[in-house]
């Protein structure tokens, strides 16, 4: 699936945009971001910005915003619903970023591509871009990353046993702490749910959908914050 998730983020930058803000219609998200770390007045650092989801939650409330993506096409398409915000190209292991600049650095759905892309060595791959986190957050600051726990499950389960290695490593190995919550997707009909998420999950969950009447899709999303020292 490396590939194609890399195929979707550089071709289809709208069509992903599109299923993703159909997600959270609960609006669970924001609140336990501000848990970890009050967002009122800081500078954030966002790692893996994509097409701008959470970015868009983040702005209104943070004193400033510098997004980062390696896809020039969904920064592209965040633009086009963001003002005010930097939209950078920048790639999570070596961000063109200064040290000690954020006061929280977060990550949404980002860095568990590695298990995936990199299956043999993911976590030097995402230790290195944690560590990225922690050079550029100030002292005291907060580290935030999102995951899925789940595409049509109402309670969180690791998609696979890759993704759950890598979120007990955070856990047991980096201190993280956990949290999770429903992020359920709303969509206008079985039509569109089938549409919007057909060609970034695959024929099984629209099948599902559709022998389901599915318009509300369930989702679970891991937070996992930290304080650095």
């Amino acid at each position: 699936m490396s590939e194609h998730f890399k195929h979707i983020y550089n071709h289809r930058a709208a069509d992903y945009d599109a299923m993703v803000s159909r997600e959270d219609y609960l609006g669970n998200l924001l609140p336990t971001i501000n848990s970890f770390a009050p967002l009122t007045g800081a500078h954030v650092v966002e790692f893996g910005a994509g097409s701008g989801r959470l970015t868009r939650l983040i702005a209104p409330r943070a004193a400033s915003v510098l997004a980062l993506d390696i896809a020039l096409p969904m920064l592209q398409q965040a633009q086009s619903s963001l003002s005010g915000v930097a939209l950078v190209v920048g790639d999570n292991h070596a961000m063109p970023v200064a040290s000690g600049i954020a006061d929280i650095t977060i990550a949404g759905w980002s860095f568990g591509h590695a298990t995936g892309w990199n299956p043999s060595d993911w976590k030097t791959d995402i230790a290195q871009m944690i560590d990225e986190m922690r050079r550029i957050t100030r002292h005291g600051g907060t580290l935030i990353i999102l995951e899925t726990l789940g595409t049509g499950s109402t309670e969180p389960t690791p998609p696979n046993p890759a993704l759950a290695e890598y979120y007990a490593w955070l856990e047991n190995d980096l201190g993280f702490t956990r949290k999770w919550i429903r992020t359920d997707y709303r969509f206008e009909s079985v039509d569109e749910a089938d549409r919007l998420t057909r060609f970034f999950f695959g024929d099984a969950l629209a099948d599902r959908i559709r022998a389901e009447n599915l318009t509300i899709l369930p989702e679970c999303t891991g937070v996992w914050g930290l304080t650095t020292e």
